[in-house]
């Protein structure tokens, strides 16, 4: 068996405002706060002696190693993200930044907003734009109604209500 993993297909590169804000203090903070601590401890537990068998400095590197990684892509993809702070022209239809809200198959109500794969786990009501879900919304219009077939179960959502909010937070809904 080989070790080949084929790539990941490339996710959107649009985000909120918001979550462009969101990356770049995460990319800020670790840089300037969370490194430079670890790589102090690390010193420290390097002063100490032998490094084979030293647990403090083992751990310390695998950290630097998992923060340098983490800073490595942050860099990257703040680089090639499109930040989409406008609502889009036609605001009867559902696009990218829209709050949607459904009716599901049970008469259940949901509220979603579409956002970049980057900040979908910001919040329990967003959803990623690459999502089946939100791929089946997408320039769809208040009334309409959308089929989904997700782990071999049908959903039927119909589109309530639509509205666009690009300056809100969490706490706007």
């Amino acid at each position: 068996m080989s070790r080949y993993r084929p790539p990941k297909p490339h996710s959107s590169a649009y985000i909120t405002r918001a979550g462009h804000t969101r990356l770049t203090e995460e990319l800020k903070h670790l840089w300037k706060v969370v490194r430079p601590e670890v790589t102090r401890k690390v010193a420290e537990a390097a002063a100490l002696g032998d490094r084979s068998e030293n647990a403090e400095y083992i751990y310390g590197k695998k950290q630097l190693r998992e923060i340098d990684a983490r800073i490595r892509y942050l860099s990257k993809r703040l680089d090639e993200l499109v930040v989409v702070d406008r609502t889009p022209p036609d605001a009867s239809r559902i696009f990218f930044g829209a709050w949607v809200t459904v009716r599901d198959n049970e008469d259940a109500v949901k509220t979603w907003r579409l956002v970049g794969p980057d900040e979908f786990d910001a919040a329990p009501a967003y959803i990623s734009i690459d999502a089946p879900i939100a791929r089946a919304l997408l320039g769809k219009s208040a009334g309409d109604e959308v089929t989904v077939d997700i782990a071999d179960t049908t959903h039927r959502l119909i589109v309530e209500t639509i509205r666009y909010d690009l300056a809100a937070t969490d706490n706007d809904r």
